[in-house]
């Protein structure tokens, strides 16, 4: 399965245009389309139209969409260079705009020119870790958490959030046992995590609404897990700001997101 089979994505007979119904495993807890999920489909439809592989896209969430509606995705080529296309997705629902999904894709093999400068962060395998828990419960529905498997290689359960403040990094391991292929589309869903560290920084029971999400694509190798290394830079007025280092198994960087949120405390 690739992140267009995963996310339901339907093709039209516009091939820059595509439809998303908004059904309940692309959905959060709280029943409205997963940031990550508008971001992995915007990157999908981007793609298909440009005919590259993307370098970075960008999204910015403006409304809900929840089910039964239907998200339509349209692709629009701003400039197409000899070697970059900047593009856009607008998605919509009927005349409600949800989302906007910039970018620009394209490639200059060098290979006398590469390397990856971050530093991993050590962890244990995926199997030595525990299930991450979430704060309405892991598995109580069949939102897109169901269908991924997720667990805390780094970091404080909830049940440890005492108001003690950490040090603003944790790190999560975490796949889509129904993928099988990698690409920047699903490392857009998973790029999604950055406000589970708020809780982290702040030693609350807390997360965020996503107002952006940026994707930086570095190299794409296949990997079954993603080891996501989410830094938490400040929480100041009521929003949080940070960025998560995504790794394959073998320790390639695939890629880094950095999103900034609405602070919300959990009941």
């Amino acid at each position: 399965m690739d992140a267009v089979t995963f996310l339901g994505l339907e093709p039209t007979e516009d091939p820059r245009r595509w439809r998303l119904p908004v059904t309940p495993g692309v959905c959060t807890g709280g029943n409205f389309l997963f940031g990550g999920a508008g971001l992995g489909a915007g990157i999908a439809v981007m793609e298909a139209a440009a005919g590259r592989p993307l370098v970075w896209a960008t999204a910015q969430y403006l409304s809900f969409a929840r089910p039964p509606e239907v998200l339509d995705l349209e692709a629009t080529i701003a400039v197409e260079g000899r070697s970059v296309t900047q593009a856009r997705v607008v998605g919509r629902v009927d005349d409600r705009e949800i989302l906007t999904v910039n970018g620009a894709l394209g490639s200059r093999p060098q290979e006398e020119a590469t390397g990856e400068w971050a530093v991993r962060p050590d962890a244990p395998p995926p199997e030595e870790c525990p299930p991450r828990t979430r704060w309405r419960g892991m598995g109580d529905g069949d939102d897109i958490s169901s269908r991924l498997d997720v667990r805390l290689a780094h970091g404080r359960s909830m049940d440890e959030m005492d108001g003690t403040p950490g040090e603003g990094r944790h790190a999560l391991w975490a796949r889509m046992p129904d993928l099988l292929d990698m690409s920047a589309a699903a490392l857009g869903i998973l790029g999604d995590y950055v406000p589970s560290g708020i809780s982290q920084a702040l030693g609350l029971r807390a997360g965020g609404r996503s107002l952006d999400n940026t994707l930086r694509v570095a190299r794409l190798v296949q990997t079954e897990w993603v080891l996501l290394d989410v830094r938490i830079h400040a929480v100041a007025n009521g929003m949080g700001h940070g960025l998560v280092h995504q790794w394959a198994e073998d320790g390639t960087l695939l890629a880094t997101a950095s999103q900034s949120a609405i602070v919300r405390r959990w009941r």
